[in-house]
């Protein structure tokens, strides 16, 4: 999860695996993948770099390496269940 701000100043916290995209329209407008669009104060770049970090500590936390893919074995400590694979 990453914090960001709405317009009001007001804080939250989403799923950065559901952002879908990230617009300046002059504001930011992050839209996700369950079709919410929310406008928060963070410029763009600020909203990708929480994201990045937020996935590279979901890779850390999962033992896995920059560049491999992901067995299914990985996936279900990831998300928290056991694979059936």
């Amino acid at each position: 999860m990453i914090k960001l701000t709405r317009l009001n100043g007001s804080k939250f916290y989403v799923n950065a695996l559901l952002i879908e995209k990230i617009e300046s329209t002059p504001d930011t407008l992050v839209s996700l993948t369950t079709g919410k669009r929310v406008v928060v104060t963070e410029k763009p770049d600020e909203v990708i770099n929480e994201a990045v970090a937020y996935l590279g500590r979901l890779h850390e936390a999962a033992g896995i390496e920059a560049g491999r893919g992901v067995s299914p074995g990985q996936w279900g400590r990831i998300v928290g269940r056991e694979s059936t694979q």
